[in-house]
């Protein structure tokens, strides 16, 4: 034994950590893409996995930041944030979210991204024995932190015959006594559904009857096409209930940015923040600085919101001619797909994992699979093109090498 083995703690699985550990869900599919880039260096992959923007930040934003690295007045910690940022993220909320009666300092505040403010909450409210309602498929940091702590997790499955909404119905009378927290996230990473007003009333109705607290992660919440941008927060009763994460990692191209921030009531706030006080110094100012920046302009998210909804259109027709069940999200940059059956040779897919794998291993174009809820395969409008040209082109590649593939649906 190691002289490390023993010191691991059991939360990681102590001594047998290092012979348990497992692989990242995609790390197959990460090394399968390697192997691929060195067999075929003069192919491009046509990455539709990426879960982050192909383009940097608005030059406007950028601007900003190098104004304000410099100045001296920058250089101190921001603990708990700056009051211009979460003066901003104030007036966002209420330009495009329509949430009044919101007061900046006591319902707001930063974190370094929205994974570590989801990290922080299971620490704010879990204790041993505590159950956090999930849907799945979904984003894991919470549900992760809350075993970490002792708690254990309840899944709530998002299949398409439900719209990928959960159904609260399903869950035992001894899950609900026990449950503390219910993540959601709307507009859907992966399934691209967004919350109408009458299913947030449902939640809200649901945590009030249930004593659950709702944690909704709204990281793509301004990301809609021909709909409005919808809040939590903005349904009778949600703030006192509720906490919303917003980021700028998706909406703004911002993701290496790590900026994001929390709107809650304000006991919820200042227990966040004692938490918050203990794990971190706050972002960098200027990066603060430029964030709010960002806030006071969501043009630049109807911009991207333009990109997105076209490739969408041309990305869905592709799908569709080849044979997928493929529709136009109204949310996020993410079309979500039932996988095919098999190939005219005669190879059945297991899975999604085993789907994925296939495709990109003979069409070299590279796809997110998901088995949680069904077998389906992400297809992000994210992939690398300067230009409605290059869109273009991509997309006509796409379908030409899915079309060799001879699936079968």
């Amino acid at each position: 034994m190691d002289f490390v083995d023993n010191k691991i703690s059991e939360r990681l699985g102590g001594v047998d950590f290092f012979n348990n550990s497992k692989d990242y869900k995609f790390e197959s599919i990460k090394k399968e893409k390697e192997i691929i880039k060195k067999k075929y260096p003069n192919i491009d992959i046509i990455d539709m996995g990426v879960g982050e923007p192909d383009l940097a930040a608005d030059i406007s934003i950028c601007k900003v930041l190098c104004e304000e690295c410099s100045k001296l007045e920058n250089r101190l910690y921001s603990d708990n944030g700056i009051p211009e940022f979460q003066e901003a993220a104030c007036s966002f909320l209420k330009k495009v979210y329509k949430l009044d009666n919101l007061d900046p300092y006591t319902n707001i505040m930063h974190g370094i991204g929205s994974k570590p403010i989801l990290a922080m909450l299971p620490i704010c409210f879990i204790n041993p024995g505590d159950i956090v309602l999930t849907t799945v498929p979904g984003y894991p940091v919470l549900s992760t932190y809350c075993k970490f702590l002792g708690g254990t997790v309840y899944n709530l499955p998002l299949y398409k015959e439900n719209d990928f909404y959960p159904d609260f119905n399903s869950i035992p009378d001894d899950i609900l006594k026990k449950s503390k927290l219910l993540y959601i996230n709307y507009p859907n990473n992966p399934t691209g559904q967004v919350a109408t007003k009458e299913f947030y009333k449902k939640v809200v109705d649901f945590a009030y009857k249930n004593d659950i607290l709702v944690v909704c992660d709204s990281a793509y919440s301004a990301l809609t096409f021909d709909s409005e941008p919808l809040s939590f927060l903005s349904i009778d009763g949600a703030i006192d209930v509720g906490i919303e994460i917003h980021s700028l990692s998706k909406s703004f191209n911002m993701t290496g940015w790590r900026l994001a921030f929390i709107v809650s009531n304000p006991k919820v706030i200042k227990v966040y923040g004692n938490v918050k006080g203990h794990t971190d110094s706050g972002q960098f100012r200027a990066i603060q600085k430029a964030g709010a920046y960002a806030l006071n302009h969501p043009e630049i998210i109807t911009r991207n919101c333009v990109k997105y909804s076209r490739r969408f259109d041309m990305l869905v027709d592709a799908l569709r001619d080849i044979g997928f069940d493929a529709k136009k999200p109204v949310g996020t940059f993410y079309c979500y797909v039932p996988i095919p059956k098999s190939t005219k040779s005669g190879y059945i897919f297991k899975d999604a994992q085993d789907a994925s794998l296939y495709i990109l291993k003979n069409a070299l174009i590279s796809t997110v699979p998901w088995d949680d809820a069904g077998s389906f395969l992400r297809f992000s409008v994210t992939f690398e093109a300067s230009d409605y040209s290059q869109e273009k082109c991509v997309i006509a590649d796409l379908k030409e090498r899915l079309k060799k593939l001879e699936l079968v649906f």
